[in-house]
């Protein structure tokens, strides 16, 4: 029986964001076999904010890509504080489709605030890049498992979202933009973000009820960084359990019961 977290959303922000947070290069060594990083996207340059590389996990040959956050001022402006600009989403695809080459899953670690909105990234086409892969997951003929470690923020998680299984760590959370943005645009106060994230159904209880996840990860109380090696050893049975199923399906059977997934989101009424 799953422990039932009665944080509230706000909570759950402030635990995210903890600077002692376990971020994804921590869990890589815990998680997979051995892992050899791939740089670059073969058309502009290589993005700190997104690493990705060939891994095995439990003998299974894999692609990992993951948004990477940093637990310093170092590691945040060399990752761009997790915000990935085009090149990454683009390094992203391409590793995904050499996956997809040799028969290998795709695995993403989702942990950004959002995609960089600088004037420079738009200029190397943000949105474009983000849609692409949004279009080119949808459609990769080979098993895609997401995992949500903290922060899923707007189209910048969204491009590493697209995947027949999406797993959330229990204090994570997935929304369309920031609370503080949310209460911004919708009241013009910025000061109402606590009121913004209560309502914005953002929890990983809400990604299950809504059918966009598959599976609440436990976290230890007070959150991952309390012990992440256990919630390491949670994420491992998650990915290794979702990797087999997934991967004895017929790939068209796969794609089609991608798309419904997708096609069934949300809650709505006329």
């Amino acid at each position: 029986m799953e422990r039932i977290n009665k944080l509230t959303p706000w909570e759950r922000m402030e635990i995210i964001r903890n600077k002692n947070r376990p971020t994804v290069r921590d869990y890589i060594p815990l998680i997979f076999d051995e892992f050899f990083e791939c740089h670059g996207d073969r058309l502009y340059g290589d993005d700190g904010a997104i690493i990705g590389g060939i891994a095995s996990i439990n003998g299974i040959p894999c692609t990992v890509i993951a948004e990477v956050k940093g637990r310093n001022l170092n590691e945040n402006k060399s990752s761009n504080f997790a915000m990935p600009h085009p090149e990454g989403y683009r390094k992203a695809l391409r590793l995904a489709k050499q996956a997809e080459k040799f028969h290998r899953p795709v695995i993403c670690f989702i942990d950004t605030p959002g995609a960089f909105c600088g004037v420079e990234a738009e200029k190397r086409g943000q949105g474009e890049a983000i849609a692409k892969n949004l279009f080119e997951f949808m459609k990769l003929k080979t098993p895609v498992v997401s995992v949500i470690l903290g922060e899923g923020g707007s189209g910048g998680a969204l491009a590493l979202g697209v995947c027949d299984e999406l797993g959330v760590l229990e204090n994570s959370l997935y929304c369309i933009c920031s609370p503080r943005a949310f209460a911004s645009i919708l009241w013009k106060d910025a000061s109402r973000e606590k009121e913004a994230a209560s309502i914005m159904r953002i929890t990983a209880e809400d990604m299950l009820e809504l059918g966009i996840a598959e599976k609440i990860i436990e976290e230890p109380i007070g959150g991952a960084h309390n012990d992440f090696g256990q919630t390491a050893e949670n994420i491992e049975e998650f990915l290794y359990k979702s990797l087999q199923k997934n991967l004895a399906k017929d790939i068209d059977v796969l794609l089609n019961e991608r798309y419904t997934k997708f096609r069934k989101i949300g809650d709505f009424c006329e």
